[in-house]
């Protein structure tokens, strides 16, 4: 004789490993969708970086393969390869490196997995073969591009003639300091993590004649021209003055490179 009572427990039972397996197969869907969005974030450009993305008589602006800005008048014998800050993308540097291609240079800004830099460092052995017809490339990055970008210089220091750091520093794996390499660091006075103390642990990683360059008054982000979180906005000079300082100091080490033999 069938057992009713033992029937209907066990359908209930079942009906709750159903209703338990459901919720579960859900939040790891929600967690994985949430998961690929938050990996694959990246800060927005500004009004002013998405404007400088159009191409005009001075400055040709591709996309593909990496973000390029190409000046129309002039054809440059000496390259910037710039690697992003961590979740920034490209574009968040556009007003400034349309800046620096004005002057005749040829400027890159290559996309990266994730948005994060030591996912590719090895992307400018790419560029520099698609490019054949430079001269001269100098390699620069903000925040951890830039720790990337010394890291691909201290591997490949044959092929580099330059090398830039925006709001950033070498790895402590990195030493450059005994290599004929010109050098400037630039970081911001209200930077709470690049900032006077840690900049000097890393000097003597650094070639003897490298310029460190402090910005009275800038903060990490104003690196770059993209959106962030209002608490974060840590600068008490404008984006403008820091953005007019940095593009000084990198078009001087551009000029140096350009005009050496």
């Amino acid at each position: 004789m069938i057992n009713k009572g033992s029937m209907k427990k066990s359908n209930r039972s079942r009906q709750t490993k159903k209703i338990l397996f459901g919720l579960l197969t859900t939040s790891l869907l929600i967690a994985v969708v949430w998961g690929i969005r938050w990996a694959a974030y990246a800060r927005p450009p500004l009004p002013e970086a998405v404007q400088a993305l159009e191409s005009d008589n001075l400055i040709q602006v591709k996309i593909d393969p990496w973000l390029t800005f190409i000046p129309a008048k002039s054809v440059p014998a000496t390259a910037l390869i710039f690697y992003p800050g961590g979740r920034i993308a490209p574009q968040g540097y556009s007003s400034l490196m349309r800046t620096i291609a004005m002057d005749g240079y040829l400027v890159i800004v290559p996309k990266m997995p994730l948005n994060m830099a030591p996912f590719n460092i090895n992307i400018a052995k790419e560029i520099q073969a698609y490019f054949p017809e430079i001269d001269h490339w100098v390699i620069g990055g903000h925040s951890v591009g830039g720790t990337m970008a010394a890291q691909y210089t201290d591997n490949h220091l044959e092929e580099i003639d330059g090398l830039i750091f925006w709001a950033s520093y070498p790895a402590n794996n990195v030493n450059l300091a005994n290599h004929d390499l010109p050098v400037i660091l630039i970081y911001g006075s209200s930077d709470p993590r690049v900032n006077a103390e840690s900049v000097k642990k890393r000097t003597d990683l650094l070639p003897q004649n490298s310029q460190i360059i402090r910005i009275e008054g800038g903060d990490h982000h104003q690196f770059g021209s993209y959106q962030i979180n209002p608490k974060d906005h840590l600068a008490t000079t404008s984006r403008v003055s820091q953005h007019q300082q940095i593009i000084q100091a990198t078009l001087d080490l551009l000029a140096t490179v350009s005009n050496s033999e």
